[in-house]
């Protein structure tokens, strides 16, 4: 795999990677954070189009299925990840290149970009993606503010690496998208009357399980329909509805209200998502300098230090993502 070279690493939420859609061109569809896994969690955010999982990475992992090499290949879009810090956009660009949905709008980049290469091999692909522009634009515009530049060699070989894959169902089959493998993993056919989330959650439980007890380091988000442009939808249907029959039900008079607070609650949530990016963006030196030399005139600076040590031995190996 190429160095990191100028592509940063991106945090792990779904403001970051809502966001990050919008920055592709990309409409119709939100990312969500999904704090369990149980039966029922998925019933509000439906349609789900596909998740995505961050786990601790390890090396020499057997895979959980068959490696797709047939035909399927010319049909599933499943791009090799050839550099490194790139797996958070390669995860959510495999979900969305592969979703075949009215809801989702790729814009002409994305459109562009699957158009170009979808007759190249998988190492192809994922230098096409890699090389472009805006792709890695709207990646690194999601870095956060770095005061102090760090020589990545000095990471030790006890570093913990994090990785993000995708899971979507596909002509009925589901299936990973890793962009660290060879092609995508095969986990078996959905059944007509089954729900494809039915079938991935126990996959991930025992994928979770894997890991040593304590373990805690795993993320799930849900790439699903724009949650307001569903509301929205919801809305204009009930108001035709009332029109229709000249009068509102007590379920109507009810529903209206429910869904126009969920509307307001979409907006506020994706204005908070761009203040929070604001926020990681922002230049703090100017006041970390004010506030160490205060501290300094104040005799307070040296114990505060000696206590940061002693919390940083504590944390243990720095966390990376491949």
């Amino acid at each position: 795999m190429e160095s990191a070279g100028d592509w940063c690493l991106i945090e792990s939420d779904p403001g970051v990677f809502t966001q990050l859609i919008r920055k592709f061109g990309a409409s119709g569809v939100q990312v969500e954070e999904l704090w369990t896994i149980e039966d029922g969690i998925f019933e509000t955010l439906r349609p789900v189009h596909g998740l995505i999982f961050l786990f601790k990475y390890l090396q020499h992992e057997e895979p959980a299925g068959p490696i797709v090499t047939d035909s399927r290949l010319d049909k599933i879009y499943f791009a090799k990840q050839v550099i490194n810090n790139a797996c958070a956009t390669q995860a959510v660009i495999s979900l969305l290149l592969n979703c075949d949905h009215p809801d989702v709008d790729l814009g002409p980049e994305l459109s562009s970009l699957k158009e170009f290469s979808m007759s190249f091999d998988a190492k192809m692909r994922g230098l096409t993606l890699s090389n472009s522009q805006t792709i890695r634009s709207a990646h690194n515009s999601m870095a956060q503010q770095t005061i102090f530049e760090f020589d990545p060699k000095t990471a030790s070989k006890d570093d913990e690496a994090y990785h993000f894959v995708g899971y979507m169902p596909i002509d009925g089959r589901l299936y990973e998208l890793d962009g660290l493998r060879e092609g995508p993993i095969d986990h078996g056919p959905i059944a007509p009357e089954q729900d494809w989330l039915d079938v991935v959650r126990p996959i991930i439980v025992r994928r979770i399980n894997v890991y040593t007890e304590g373990e805690i380091h795993f993320n799930l988000m849900a790439l699903v329909s724009d949650r307001k442009m569903i509301y929205e939808r919801q809305l204009q249907d009930l108001m035709a509805e009332s029109q229709m029959m000249g009068m509102e039900t007590d379920e109507m008079e009810n529903e209206i209200p429910r869904l126009r607070m969920l509307i307001e609650y979409e907006d506020v949530k994706m204005m908070k998502y761009k203040q929070e990016m604001a926020r990681r963006r922002h230049n703090y030196l100017p006041f970390i300098i004010t506030l160490l030399r205060i501290l300094a005139e104040e005799k307070k600076l040296l114990p505060l230090l000696e206590k940061a040590k002693e919390r940083a031995n504590k944390k243990g190996p720095k966390k990376q993502k491949v």
